[in-house]
C-alpha cells in the first residue's frame, strides 16, 4: 500500500470517527483521533502531515463539500448515505476541487478504491457515479461546480 492511500485511508477512520460521535459537538477533537488513528494502524506511518492537511481540508470545507454531495447525489440525501460513503465522497470532492497538487483522476481513482475496501456492495459504483459528474462539471464550467 502506498503512501498517500495509507494516509487517506487513516483520514477515513478519522472523518468517519468524527461523523459517528457526532459532528456538530464541540469537544470532538479530531487531531486526537487522528493521532489515536495512527498509532493503532500505522505506527511506523511518517507522512502525518498529508493526513492532517487531508482531515483538517475536509473539515475547513465541509459545508460545501456536502453541497456538493447533495446536489450531484439528489436521490440520495446526505443522512442516508452510509457514513464511510459520505466521507470518502468528502476526501474525494476535498481533493478534486480543493487541493491543486492532487489531478483529479487520482483523487477519484484513490477514492473508488477507498469505497470498494471500506464501503458496501455498491460503494465504488456510487463513488464513481458522483465524483465523476462532478469531475464532467468541473470540466464544462470549472468555477460553476
Amino acid at each position: 500500500m502506498s503512501n498517500r492511500h495509507l494516509a487517506r485511508t487513516i483520514a477515513l477512520q478519522a472523518l468517519y470517527q468524527w461523523d459517528f460521535t457526532g459532528k456538530e459537538k464541540v469537544d470532538v477533537d479530531v487531531d486526537s483521533i487522528v493521532k489515536k488513528d495512527l498509532s493503532e494502524f500505522a505506527p511506523k506511518f511518517d507522512d502525518h502531515g498529508f493526513i492532517e492537511s487531508l482531515v483538517k481540508g475536509v473539515l475547513d470545507n465541509q459545508k460545501e463539500i456536502d453541497g456538493l454531495i447533495i446536489k450531484y447525489a439528489p436521490e440520495w440525501p446526505l443522512e442516508q448515505i452510509t457514513m464511510v460513503d459520505r466521507n470518502v465522497l468528502r476526501i474525494g470532492i476535498y481533493e478534486m476541487k480543493f487541493n491543486p497538487e492532487i489531478p483529479e483522476k487520482v483523487a477519484i481513482n484513490e477514492a473508488i478504491e477507498l469505497a470498494k475496501t471500506f464501503g458496501g456492495e455498491s460503494s465504488g459504483k456510487f463513488v464513481n457515479g458522483v465524483l465523476g459528474s462532478i469531475y464532467k462539471k468541473m470540466l464544462e464550467t470549472p468555477d460553476k461546480v
